[in-house]
């Protein structure tokens, strides 16, 4: 296959390195402004991978688009909308789009493939690629599953085809919609791992639990099936997110709850938003998310914010467990 991955970054540089290890012809793209582009450019290497002299590094967004059949996009969430009208200054029509970001879009609630629909993309040469997994574990060849889903069967199954590997296994997705809230909301919670850390570790815990069911009832309401939310997307996606140091979402959480700042991207900062929006136009109680929210975007002292939000969800009426 011919694949152009567009971003460089974090994630974007792995997913060149991965599908070149598959031996698909890739082409890794960045903007020439950014600085892992000029890093990756110099040297061939960032801090997570060395490139294959195979992989072809380019800046020029025509080049890429136009070169391959597969369009990976792995870039901040936020951007899609923006960047797909970069893209559409391009003939895409036929080319297949893999989206291996998580988030929703801050101010609508929209889901990333409905960006891309909206942005002129038909929906059955649309899919997602998600799950757990960190690229220092990747690189060290630790093993780990993820998930490929669309609402078109073939391409689902093509993708998995020509992706899966002794380092990856990948699942079928049977839920679009949940596969994709579910990733997203994950880093939510990992926030709110990170303040917990800080804050009340053995906590940890019952956020798993109650992160995913408050999740479930967000995908419901929203037409999907609840059990996503306990799969690959989102709840197997916890170790990574919940737990581990190379985390962004949780070390956000973390440094918030210390005063501290951290200026990395952290997806699950708008997403919290996104999230209270759609649990505000369905009426679902998000307690976890609308917590998460509070302590992103509200004011004054912010290890104060999280000692108070914590104590706020302590105070609500009781329930039954899975109401």
């Amino acid at each position: 296959m011919k694949i152009s991955v567009l971003g460089c970054g974090r994630w974007g540089s792995f997913l060149a390195w991965y599908l070149s290890r598959l031996n698909h012809k890739v082409i890794s793209w960045g903007p020439e402004t950014s600085a892992a582009y000029r890093i990756l450019k110099e040297t061939g290497k960032n801090e997570y991978v060395v490139l294959d002299e195979k992989i072809r590094l380019t800046c020029d967004l025509s080049e890429a688009v136009n070169s391959s059949d597969v369009i990976v996009i792995s870039i901040s969430s936020q951007g899609l909308r923006g960047f797909m009208r970069e893209i559409n200054r391009f003939p895409v029509s036929g080319k297949t789009f893999v989206l291996c970001m998580k988030g929703l879009e801050n101010g609508t609630g929209k889901r990333l493939t409905e960006i891309l629909t909206e942005s002129g993309i038909s929906p059955e040469k649309i899919a997602v690629w998600v799950g757990p997994g960190h690229i220092q574990s990747f690189v060290a060849e630790i093993p780990s599953c993820m998930v490929i889903d669309s609402e078109n069967e073939q391409l689902k199954h093509e993708l998995v085809d020509n992706c899966k590997s002794e380092l990856i296994r990948f699942y079928y997705g049977s839920d679009l919609l949940g596969t994709e809230i579910g990733a997203a909301a994950k880093n939510v919670m990992g926030i709110a791992a990170g303040v917990l850390d800080v804050v009340a570790p053995p906590l940890k815990g019952p956020l798993m639990t109650r992160g995913a069911r408050e999740v479930a009832r967000l995908i419901k309401a929203l037409g999907g099936n609840e059990l996503s939310a306990y799969g690959l997307a989102h709840l197997g996606d916890y170790e990574t997110t919940l737990f581990s140091a190379y985390s962004h979402n949780r070390m956000y959480g973390e440094m918030l709850a210390k005063g501290q700042r951290f200026e990395k991207l952290a997806e699950g900062v708008a997403t919290s938003a996104a999230l209270k929006l759609l649990g505000g136009q369905c009426g679902v109680e998000l307690p976890i998310t609308d917590a998460v929210y509070s302590v992103c975007y509200g004011s004054g002292n912010d290890q104060d914010r999280c000692k108070t939000e914590i104590e706020k969800l302590f105070s609500r009426s009781t329930k039954a467990e899975w109401y």
